[in-house]
């Protein structure tokens, strides 16, 4: 009975010994295995233990990348904290990324300012590529910014745009100078607030506006800040900036200011379902409220947070964007006073005396359109796009790409690539004049302030739109001129890395009402 004892006990032995051998053995395969892909990611720079290469960013990161690029090449590998990060620096690797890649890189990273405990439910930015984005995606470009809806809506943009160069003439009467950033900013709040809920929020006496204005403004500047809990993970649960506690009290405040306005339409709706009121126009709520009782065809319905969502996610994404590129603009045709005229004088000799600039007459004024297209080239809005994430790992140009790597397109780097652009440094529209057939619809990979793929931004038609007719707007309707006595070539043009990328200084400027502008 012993000797059976001692044979079972050796045996058991033998067996552990042999797993843990065949552990040991199988462990040490996986990681010369995962030691020989690490070998065949793209190259870049060495790195430090912890922080990886953080402190190499400075406080232009896509700057610093585009310098890392010239070294290391077009795609690199740089370490921030734990996060494996690709950088693509140039037109030909943007081209394989998005025409052979598109699919398995069409991830999301999430920074850790917009997670919560909902997860990322009705969010198109954030959410990760699947049957819910899919349908999202397909609800914006098939109810919200198709052709007909926009057209609709012409009314709408053009009565936001007035009310911006009314505004404008108070403020800058007397020779006043005016922060032009700021009514463009509140023009496109108002704008968005218009398309979605049929209404001006920043009106003096709408209190509920004014605080939905001012959180959805917080979150957009916590979502701008480097924060060190995305790139180390052992802070997360110190939240040690505090950037993800107070983005989320934000967004909660403003859900809550969402919910009040959404409640009342629902009540609206309900009274112009007894009044059989079938002639009032659509807008997005009307519709989001319609996928809410079971969509379309009964196929989806949205809860209300997802709503909640979208309807914030509308204003974060549509508002600083527009107010970025519009501010731009206006920088770079002062700071070039040559083709500040022109496109002037392209404006005031297409449209009559007295008469306002419509959309209509876009397909005439060819100039302003490029200068939209050089400040879109010079300025994308989103220097990095939104970053993307491997959802598998996959090889991209013989290089190894692992799961989950976060991948940034320096598009910022892209649009001055000089194999790409003729003297690209300097502001000149008439690169997309001549015949050009340089657009951002995200098929010309030199070019692509938007994206490109599946996660291009969705709003496209509707910043065609409204970006010249409002930067035409301002030109027809004033004469400007720099505050404070400065000159052109003195103007500081540095860039401040926000959400997205503006001037680090606000564009001051002294408007002058011309006589031959119709008054609003």
């Amino acid at each position: 009975m012993e000797g059976v004892i001692v044979g079972l006990i050796l045996a058991a032995l033998v067996w552990f010994g042999t797993s843990a051998l065949k552990r040991k053995q199988r462990k040490v395969v996986e990681t010369s295995v995962e030691f020989q892909l690490q070998l065949q990611l793209p190259p870049g720079p060495p790195c430090w233990p912890v922080v990886g290469n953080i402190f190499q960013l400075g406080w232009s990161p896509h700057e610093s990348f585009a310098q890392l690029a010239r070294k290391y090449g077009p795609i690199m590998t740089l370490w921030l904290g734990s996060m494996c990060t690709v950088v693509i620096s140039s037109s030909e690797v943007a081209r394989d990324m998005f025409k052979n890649h598109d699919v398995v890189l069409a991830g999301r990273k999430i920074y850790e300012a917009m997670k919560d405990d909902y997860g990322h439910e009705g969010s198109l930015i954030t959410s990760q590529y699947g049957h819910h984005w899919k349908m999202l995606r397909r609800l914006s470009t098939t109810e919200f910014f198709v052709m007909s809806r926009l057209d609709a809506m012409q009314g709408v943009r053009r009565k936001c745009i007035d009310r911006m160069v009314h505004f404008i003439e108070e403020a800058g009467g007397g020779g006043a100078s005016i922060d032009i950033g700021r009514f463009f900013f509140l023009m496109a709040f108002n704008l968005i607030g218009n398309l979605i809920f049929s209404k001006d929020l920043l009106e003096p006496e709408s209190m509920r506006g004014q605080k939905f204005f001012y959180h959805a403004g917080k979150v957009m500047e916590l979502a701008g800040k480097p924060n060190a809990a995305d790139f180390l993970p052992f802070l997360r649960w110190l939240d040690p900036q505090g950037i993800k506690r107070k983005s989320q009290s934000h967004i909660k405040r403003a859900f809550e200011i969402a919910g009040c306005f959404i409640k009342e339409r629902m009540e609206s709706r309900r009274d112009d379902c007894r009044c059989a009121d079938q002639d009032k126009r659509k807008d997005f709520l009307d519709v989001l409220l319609e996928f809410r009782e079971g969509g379309v065809n009964g196929t989806y319905s949205f809860s209300p947070r997802t709503i909640n969502v979208i309807v914030f996610e509308m204003f974060a994404a549509g508002t600083d964007t527009t107010t970025s590129t519009l501010e731009w603009a206006m920088a770079e045709l002062l700071h070039s006073p040559k083709t500040l005229h022109k496109v002037q004088a392209e404006l005031r000799s297409k449209i009559e005396p007295n008469k306002k600039l419509e959309e209509k007459d876009m397909e005439d004024l060819h100039y302003l359109k490029a200068v939209i297209k050089e400040t879109l080239r010079l300025h994308p809005p989103l220097p990095f796009l939104v970053p993307h994430m491997a959802m598998d790992s996959c090889k991209m140009q013989g290089y190894y790409i692992p799961k989950e790597t976060q991948v940034l397109v320096n598009v910022w780097a892209i649009g001055r690539d000089p194999n790409s652009w003729e003297d690209p440094l300097t502001f000149k529209p008439e690169r997309f004049m001549e015949g050009s057939k340089r657009d951002y619809k995200g098929h010309q990979f030199e070019f692509i302030p938007f994206g490109s793929g599946r996660r291009m931004c969705p709003a496209v038609p509707l910043a065609s739109r409204v970006l010249p007719l409002a930067l035409g707007s301002l030109l027809h309707a004033f004469d400007w001129v720099l505050a404070d006595g400065i000159e052109a070539q003195d103007m500081d043009m540095t860039e401040k890395m926000g959400i997205t990328l503006r001037k680090a200084l606000p564009l001051r400027v002294k408007p002058s009402p011309f006589k031959g502008h119709a008054t609003v």
